[in-house]
């Protein structure tokens, strides 16, 4: 994606490339108990990249380190740090990079789940959360999650339904995935929400999480779409689509190569249109420019997994 930086000679500012290093730590423990399996699991994120944070310019340094998860569970039971069910359990929106150009939900929160698996394709959660930053709950009241899917070979049926407890709102979202063969997959997921209490103070475009923890997307009812196609073991290729009620409209495309095992290089494009608020980006102001109502990027990843 792109960025910005102030020349060292004559204070002129320049286009530039914006990176990002990052070094994930993760932990998992398993212990078998009478009351099940006692599982936890830690995800920590530490990078180093450049971003406008300083005088309005690109500057290269040290940036926050993430607390992804860092949970434990016992049997069905997890409490702890998680991202909320109403993302975890239907799905994430594809296999793309920039998966949220038009937003399904939003996802740090601290948890109390219980999940059920009845053994014959079919499973279920409920959640209850606590959100994060302005979404954060305002009163003893959790907000809450329930679930259910039905997973066979063939893919999957999935329902969430989420309740806002500040605002009162009641968000859900439905998902269908679907093995064509073995190398297609695809998925289509529905999102719809009630509005009528969310204050967006749509003038300033002030607060960009008032459309409350989970109907993120504009308007009531937003779809997604996409799916990935395997060339071979180490090629695959990533795709979706994405729009909302506010015309809101995004697609993002990439090419996974596997280089050796546990080295994979990924090259995405994506593209945005800011549908609503015509010149004014307020649908994903991270990806682009705030002054922007068409925007194309692209992102090349290197990733070492072990």
């Amino acid at each position: 994606t792109g960025a910005w930086a102030r020349d060292k000679e004559d204070g002129e500012v320049n286009d530039t490339w914006q990176k990002n290093a990052r070094f994930t730590l993760k932990t998992w423990t398993g212990q078998e108990t009478e009351l099940g399996t006692l599982k936890t699991y830690t995800e920590t994120r530490f990078n180093f990249g450049d971003d406008n944070a300083f005088e309005d310019v690109n500057a290269a340094h040290n940036r926050d380190v993430s607390l992804n998860f860092a949970w434990i569970q016992l049997g069905g039971l997890r409490v702890g740090k998680d991202e909320s069910a109403f993302d975890t359990f239907v799905g994430y929106a594809g296999n793309v990079i920039q998966d949220t150009l038009v937003p399904y939900g939003d996802f740090d929160t601290n948890v109390v789940q219980y999940y059920f698996d009845a053994g014959n394709g079919f499973s279920a959660v409920v959640s209850l959360e606590e959100g994060n930053a302005n979404d954060t709950i305002d009163s003893y009241v959790p907000h809450v999650v329930g679930g259910v899917k039905y997973t066979q070979g063939w893919g999957a049926i999935t329902g969430v339904v989420a309740y806002d407890s500040n605002y009162e709102e009641v968000a859900g979202k439905v998902r269908l995935d679907v093995n064509v063969s073995n190398e297609l997959s695809l998925f289509i997921m529905g999102g719809y929400g009630s509005d009528d209490n969310l204050n967006d103070n749509l003038g300033n475009h002030v607060d960009a999480n008032g459309r409350g923890f989970y109907k993120m997307w504009g308007g009531n009812w937003a779809v997604w779409g996409g799916g990935t196609y395997k060339f071979n073991e180490k090629t695959s290729f990533n795709a979706q689509v994405s729009a909302d009620d506010w015309k809101n409209v995004g697609v993002a495309a990439n090419i996974a190569y596997d280089v050796v095992p546990g080295f994979t290089v990924t090259a995405e494009v994506d593209y945005l249109h800011a549908g609503r608020f015509g010149d004014v980006n307020y649908v994903n102001p991270s990806f682009t420019p705030a002054d922007k109502k068409n925007s194309i990027g692209g992102l090349l990843r290197f990733q070492r997994s072990f």
